[in-house]
């Protein structure tokens, strides 16, 4: 017989703030260009590596530091196993992060090492090497829980496995050419975009998982017959919507500086269609982030515009802008745009609170800047919540079978294959983007998620143990959601 059950579930936590709002902050230690910025489970924010020049040493960093919204400071944590820029770092599923190649300076040789950050003391250690050096290449987090490394001066693609430690080759792409952008598309398959910018042509691959090949898909749009750009540039910014397409937007054209034109991506078709006129252009190495509530916010380089005026070493805000705007898929349209202190080469998170913090990048000529800056939406939506059992923040969750209702427990562990259920916060209303759910070390199957049948603004998440999760009475589970991570519950698994 079905057991019945119920849990009292909290109001779902919607603060508003100033709307559309920067607010600077205390400075990153040191001057970053072409840094990482990753959220960690814990709401904390790993910046790692990056480049410096014209402000401060010249120099590229094996040093990292932390921002912990609680203080708007950052501290100090260890160093990488090497100085790194134009890597990549990627969250796993068992908490900590891959850092994985990068160039050794300004211009310097691209490096095949790899090591892994362990949020819990604060250290890099090695782990295997990509099969080949990369830098400036894109890193993909795989439903698989394996993550797809792909370009940097390579139409090699490569897969990096967390329960091993070591790299393998995956399938080619189908061209050479540079790589700009990968998303990860809400069926699995992972759009890749490239850009040859001499002759404006622009190709796309998808590749997939279940077969480890990539696959040619719909160009980017072509140009106008009188010769004028009117698809985005080289490096264009590129986001997964809520409704499951894939806004490109920005970039550089050479002569024709900063791209205004957006394009967006449907997988469903498998080609690229206008999507709206930006207010201005946007230079190469901008930054875009989904925000909860389903608009982009969009900083970058104002029109890619030389500011001489500016002595390097003294960066000023001001005289050689950055800019800012957002994208509302609903009206197909761009907001007004907003003046900023990053420019190009710096980094924006998504924070548990729904904010956004942007983080280091340069300005014209190439001075680096230590600059860090808040952006509060108009409204704050903050990340998912899964409940737990005693109602406390963490512990056994209140997870049960999908077919019987029976809660999970010591007396009733889960095993590998059983489809699960709980209850979250804070997806999108009819959104198209899964969550991940990681159980242990590895990522479960989602097979639904929508409406909490009875609870509005509540949702339900369905998913299936995987294989080979080690057993134990407090297994923890911790969903993601747009790079957002849940707090963490524990589960009971054979």
């Amino acid at each position: 017989m079905k057991t019945v059950w119920s849990i009292a579930l909290a109001a779902p936590l919607l603060m508003a703030q100033s709307a559309g709002t920067f607010t600077p902050l205390k400075n990153l230690i040191v001057p970053r260009e072409f840094h990482t910025a990753t959220l960690l489970p814990d709401g904390r924010v790993l910046i790692a590596g990056g480049f410096s020049f014209g402000n401060g040493p010249f120099s590229t960093w094996d040093s990292a530091e932390i921002y912990d919204r609680s203080t708007n400071a950052f501290v100090s944590t260890g160093s990488m196993t090497a100085a790194r820029q134009m890597h990549t770092a990627t969250l796993l599923p068992d908490g900590k992060v891959l850092i994985a190649g990068g160039a050794v300076g300004n211009g310097g040789p691209s490096q095949a090492s790899a090591e892994l950050y362990d949020p819990a003391t604060g250290k890099f250690a090695a782990t295997g090497s990509m099969t080949v050096p990369r830098a400036q290449h894109v890193a993909t987090l795989l439903n698989t829980g394996k993550v797809l490394i792909a370009g940097g001066g390579s139409s090699t693609a490569e897969l990096y496995d967390p329960s091993t430690g070591t790299f393998a080759a995956t399938g080619d792409m189908t061209e050479s050419g540079f790589v700009g952008t990968a998303t990860l598309l809400p069926d699995g398959r992972v759009l890749v975009t490239r850009s040859v910018s001499e002759a404006y042509e622009d190709h796309a691959d998808l590749y997939d998982p279940a077969t480890g090949t990539f696959a040619r898909t719909g160009d980017l749009i072509d140009i106008s017959a009188s010769g004028a750009p009117v698809k985005p540039g080289e490096q264009p910014t590129a986001t997964l919507l809520a409704n499951g397409k894939v806004l490109i937007a920005g970039g550089t054209w050479g002569d024709f500086g900063g791209s205004n034109v957006a394009e967006a991506f449907d997988p469903a078709t498998g080609l690229f269609t206008a999507a709206g006129t930006m207010t201005v252009g946007i230079g190469s190495f901008a930054a875009a982030t989904l925000l909860p509530e389903g608009r982009v916010l969009i900083a970058g380089r104002y029109d890619g515009v030389q500011c001489g005026n500016v002595v390097i070493g003294q960066p000023q805000l001001g005289s050689c802008p950055g800019e800012a705007e957002l994208y509302d898929p609903a009206e197909v349209a761009f907001g007004p745009p907003v003046e900023t202190q990053s420019m190009e080469g710096h980094r924006s998170t998504l924070l548990p609170d729904g904010t956004v913090l942007l983080t280091g990048g340069f300005r014209c000529c190439g001075a680096s800047i230590d600059a860090a800056e808040l952006y509060t939406p108009a409204k704050l939506v903050p990340a998912p919540v899964l409940f737990p059992l005693s109602g406390k923040v963490q512990g056994q969750g209140a997870v049960w079978d999908a077919q019987t209702g029976q809660i999970v427990s010591a007396d009733n562990p889960a095993f590998a294959g059983e489809a699960l259920s709980m209850y979250t916060t804070s997806l999108v209303e009819g959104g198209a983007i899964p969550p991940q759910v990681a159980i242990g070390a590895r990522l479960a199957e989602v097979l639904y998620f929508g409406d909490a049948p009875g609870y509005p603004g509540y949702y339900q998440v369905n998913f299936r143990v995987p294989d080979r999760v080690s057993a134990g009475a407090a297994v923890p589970v911790r969903l993601t959601y747009i790079g957002r991570s849940s707090n963490e519950i524990t589960i009971a698994v054979q």
